[in-house]
C-alpha cells in the first residue's frame, strides 16, 4: 500500500509542477487530479485518474487496475459527491455522479477506445467497474 501511495504522490507532484503533464505510463494521456473527502477520516484525499470527456463532463472509471474491490475515492464520492478536480492548470469544485448501468456500459466502451488498458482491467475482475461523471 505504501508503494502505491508513494507512486501517486510522485505523479501528483509531477502533475502540479508541469501544468498537468506527466511522463511514464500517463505520458500523452489525459490525466486529472480528483480530491475527495475521506468517507471515514473526513480528510481530503487526492487521486490521479485517467479520464475521458462527454458533453462537458469528465468521465472516470473506478477500475482500481482491475482489483476485486472499488478504489477508496469511489467510496468517498458515495459519501460526499462534492469534489475538487485539477485539469491542466485549472482547479475547480465539481459534483461526482455514478452513472446507471446502461450509461456505464456505453461510457466504459468509450474509455476502452481511448485507453485500451481498461479492457484488461475489466477482464481481471468479476465486479462491474463503475463509471463516474464529474461536472462543474
Amino acid at each position: 500500500m505504501s508503494e502505491a501511495l508513494d507512486w501517486n504522490k510522485n505523479i501528483i507532484k509531477e502533475f502540479r509542477e508541469n501544468e498537468g503533464k506527466v511522463g511514464g505510463p500517463f505520458e500523452g494521456g489525459s490525466l486529472l487530479l480528483l480530491t475527495t473527502i475521506g468517507a471515514k477520516s473526513g480528510e481530503p484525499r487526492t487521486s490521479p485518474l485517467a479520464y475521458g470527456e462527454e458533453d462537458g463532463k469528465y468521465v472516470v472509471a473506478a477500475s482500481y487496475a482491475g482489483a476485486d474491490k472499488n478504489p477508496a475515492w469511489y467510496h468517498n464520492i458515495l459519501a460526499n459527491p462534492k469534489v475538487t478536480i485539477e485539469v491542466g492548470t485549472e482547479k475547480f469544485e465539481a459534483t461526482a455522479t455514478v452513472v446507471d448501468r446502461a450509461e456505464r456500459d456505453r461510457l466504459y466502451a468509450k474509455m476502452i477506445s481511448l485507453m485500451p488498458g481498461f479492457a484488461d482491467y475489466e477482464k481481471k475482475t468479476d465486479r462491474v467497474i463503475p463509471i463516474v461523471t464529474i461536472s462543474r
